[in-house]
């Protein structure tokens, strides 16, 4: 299973939110290529960074730090948070994303992300499933449907999806725990490469999602609150 550890921007700052509410952040560092020099260099070969700024504004807009890190590292990078056009995600390749998470646009029109995944390819596009109470959610977390998470991901599987990434947003940056039956659930019913967000505080969390059979794990909030030790976490990889 791969261990991506996680990178949140908001004014070119690496901060975290608490269920995506942007009235409760906290920026634990000025200097996001600083930070992924360090997952670097503890033997990390992925990140995940996020364009909060992004995503609360419907467009592309840390991209310099999405180049800093992929031009100053060698780590593979996802890249999600505003991307919304045709342009947004040119900006994310051409600025040295490996592959970009898609949310929103999956969710309000599927005929461009549909057209994305064909242009781009199954590898380089992950599904962003993000829910609460297993509805989907959109625009930065803001709003709500009435779409199951686990039929969503299901038909968009049967659409060529291979990779999704889902965060139960009541989970995120409370470090109480992953939502285990949740994912169980999506693998019962959808064979895609499942990467796991939101909740996790221990080392015991990871492998238990592994067990569960998700193929990656991203890691945010219990790094630098120093629930989860960068070394220990390492040997997991």
């Amino acid at each position: 299973m791969r261990i991506i550890p996680a990178i949140d921007i908001i004014d070119g700052k690496c901060v975290r939110l608490t269920r995506g509410n942007y009235n409760s952040i906290t920026v634990y560092d000025g200097n996001p290529l600083d930070v992924a020099r360090r997952f670097e260099d503890n033997g990390f070969q992925y990140l995940h960074l996020v364009d909060l700024d992004g995503a609360r504004e419907k467009h592309i807009v840390n991209y310099n730090t999405l180049g800093e890190i992929t031009s100053g590292t060698s780590l593979k990078v996802d890249f999600g948070g505003g991307i919304k056009s045709d342009d947004d995600i040119k900006i994310a390749f051409s600025s040295g994303a490996a592959a970009v998470t898609i949310g929103s646009v999956a969710a309000l029109n599927r005929r461009l992300f549909l057209a994305w995944l064909e242009t781009y390819g199954e590898n380089r596009i992950i599904l962003g499933a993000d829910c609460r109470e297993r509805k989907i959610m959109t625009s930065g977390w803001t709003e709500k449907s009435d779409t199951d998470v686990v039929e969503y991901i299901s038909g968009y599987r049967n659409m060529g999806v291979r990779y999704v990434a889902c965060t139960d947003i009541s989970k995120d940056g409370m470090l109480e725990g992953p939502s285990v039956e949740l994912y169980r659930d999506i693998l019962a019913a959808s064979e895609v490469y499942l990467i796991a967000s939101g909740g996790v505080t221990t080392l015991d969390d990871v492998n238990i999602l592994k067990e569960t059979g998700c193929e990656g794990v991203i890691v945010g909030k219990a790094i630098y609150e120093g629930r989860i030790n960068l070394t220990e976490l390492s040997k997991l990889c």
